[in-house]
């Protein structure tokens, strides 16, 4: 058999490709056969190191065309991100691409080291010691670009010079760091962040409902603090009419407050998954917290169902419960612990206010 032909076979072999007949009659031979046996376990080793070659080789490419679509739509200034920077910027915002590379290396890595030690039969250590010596050094390589990635995703901080836009608002449901805001807000956001007089954190999207108009947010910044216990409570029904309500948002870059009353217990045309509300709401108080006087959210202001006579919707309030739900169900690691309780209720509105203020964040989108 020629060596072409040999190679070919090999390969075969390699991927599975022959019938259980073939296959027996090509173990026979690499019994028998030291030379064919070492091909084997050279050329698997050689395809595998062409393999993550190439994944690598993708994974760089994804980056440097990342970073010049970024730097050509003046989306970031190329001049101030570099070296580690840089890196730790595109990783924030590319984490997924990031820990997918990492994924690629350390089961390559196992990958490799599987079919060495199964394929190859009892040999010469002599006939190893070249495979041996490539081997360890790719392995070294590997392992500390792991580490490297592995070292940027703990680093859960909001880049330098990373430009926002004010999205709307967003307020605490749990104090593990799990909000809630309009979907509409961050459903096109590459990268999110809240921000108030506490400090300003990078969030993700946990949950999404496009129906309801709901998303769920977790804060993902290292830098953030957990809260106690929330003063205000989840209520899971809407109130009655001509109840005095409240909200806080921020429409402007601090916090507004904003008060009405209850004036329909359904939305737009009957629709019963929103109530409507006299109240003033302007564009960046979507997801805004509608609050009663016992301290009660009742409701999240949806900013895309506002109009010019003084009057906006809001999504009721049991729906926070309803995607609460659907997100343990999915992920149980995922669970919110909703607040029914207000610990305001005694409390005079501006006293109210002062206690709440803490909890409600402007949504920053990029």
């Amino acid at each position: 058999m020629s060596e072409l032909n040999m190679l070919e076979t090999v390969e075969r072999y390699i991927r599975g490709e022959m019938n259980p007949d073939e296959r027996v009659q090509f173990e026979q031979l690499r019994k028998t056969n030291a030379e064919v046996d070492q091909l084997v376990v050279e050329h698997t080793f050689f395809l595998q190191q062409l393999n993550r070659f190439g994944e690598w080789k993708k994974f760089r490419h994804l980056l440097q065309f990342i970073h010049t679509d970024l730097a050509e739509k003046g989306s970031i200034q190329s001049n101030r991100l570099s070296g580690k920077a840089r890196v730790i910027y595109l990783f924030n915002r590319y984490k997924r691409v990031s820990s997918i590379a990492a994924a690629i290396a350390v089961v390559t890595t196992l990958s490799i080291s599987a079919l060495v030690w199964t394929l190859a039969p009892a040999s010469p250590h002599s006939q190893f010691e070249e495979l041996n010596k490539k081997y360890s050094q790719l392995e070294y390589k590997t392992r500390k670009q792991a580490s490297e990635i592995d070292q940027i995703k703990r680093s859960k901080t909001i880049p330098v010079d990373m430009p926002f836009t004010t999205g709307g608002t967003g307020f605490i449901i749990d104090p593990k760091g799990y909000l809630v805001t309009n979907a509409h807000v961050v459903s096109e956001a590459r990268t999110i962040a809240i921000q108030n007089n506490l400090g300003e954190y990078l969030v993700e999207v946990v949950h999404i409902d496009k129906v309801r108009d709901l998303a769920i947010l977790r804060v993902t910044d290292d830098n953030f603090k957990r809260y106690g216990a929330l003063p205000y409570s989840i209520s899971k029904k809407a109130g009655q009419l001509a109840d005095p309500i409240f909200t806080l948002g921020y429409p402007r870059n601090e916090v507004v407050y904003s008060q009405g009353y209850l004036s329909a217990r359904t939305g737009y045309d009957g629709d019963t998954l929103s109530c409507q509300i006299e109240i003033s709401a302007n564009r960046g108080n979507s997801g805004s917290p509608i609050i009663n006087r016992r301290g009660e959210v009742i409701g999240i202001l949806n900013g895309r169902q506002t109009n010019a006579e003084g009057f906006a919707f809001a999504v009721q309030g049991k729906y926070i419960y309803q995607l609460s739900d659907s997100l343990r169900n999915a992920d149980p690691s995922l669970s919110i612990r909703l607040n029914g309780r207000s610990n305001i209720s005694s409390l005079e509105r501006s006293e109210q206010v002062k206690r709440i203020q803490d909890y409600v964040y402007m949504v920053k989108v990029n």
